[in-house]
């Protein structure tokens, strides 16, 4: 099943500007559609932040993209300016940096990220790799949920790059390239897990170590 990116984010923005008018403050496109490596199973991940954002918006938007083409295919993220302004600064780094503008900027919306707040923002996706995956060696042994903390580890990477360059590599595949050694490994693993059509196949405990110990020592560098 091939989407028209071009003429769905079209059909997207009308239905968005004719229901919220001057209240639509901004849209963008993230994830894979937005780094251009969508592949059949990818969802389009929108972003819709408006100048509030209320209970009856949230079933009105619903309501008017219910009958979207490729509704099924559709997540993303909905805001107020007032909320997305107060959000973690941790989250608003990945957040700034994997959204492509469709309407409106996000540097008019959002405060500038300072060095500390990208230190952050590792130190936070490090804390969260670390815990669910050692719950997930203990109780779940969950080989799909190891995949998704490896996905994870790509957002963390893209952060030490950036903490450390100043340059923002999008491209999963150019970010392996470019990354330190140790990311490097991480990035690899995570690739090869994707092209691997049963995640039942991996080494559960093996790549779980990896990544535990990574982001142990993420979290011990990263914390001073």
């Amino acid at each position: 099943m091939s989407i028209n990116l071009e003429i769905w984010i079209r059909e997207f923005i009308e239905i968005v500007e004719t229901l919220f008018g001057s209240r639509l403050l901004f849209t963008g496109l993230q994830g894979s559609y937005g780094r251009g490596e969508a592949d059949e199973k990818s969802d389009i991940d929108m972003v819709v932040i408006l100048d509030r954002l209320t209970a009856d918006d949230l079933k009105a938007f619903d309501e008017a993209i219910s009958k979207l083409s490729y509704r099924d295919k559709m997540c993303g993220f909905i805001s107020g300016k007032q909320e997305l302004l107060n959000w973690s600064k941790a989250d608003l780094f990945q957040f700034y940096h994997d959204t492509m503008p469709i309407v409106g900027e996000l540097r008019t919306l959002l405060p500038q990220l300072s060095k500390e707040d990208i230190r952050s923002a590792i130190q936070s996706g490090a804390c969260n790799i670390y815990h669910l995956c050692g719950h997930n060696i203990i109780h779940e042994k969950d080989s799909d949920i190891l995949k998704s903390l490896y996905k994870g580890s790509v957002f963390v990477a893209q952060a030490l790059y950036y903490y450390h360059t100043g340059i923002y590599i999008k491209k999963h595949k150019e970010l392996i390239t470019k990354a330190a050694p140790r990311e490097q490994r991480l990035l690899r693993i995570y690739s090869d897990m994707k092209e691997n059509a049963s995640s039942q196949k991996i080494d559960f405990y093996g790549l779980s170590e990896i990544l535990f110990d990574w982001a142990g020592q993420i979290i011990k560098e990263y914390g001073k």
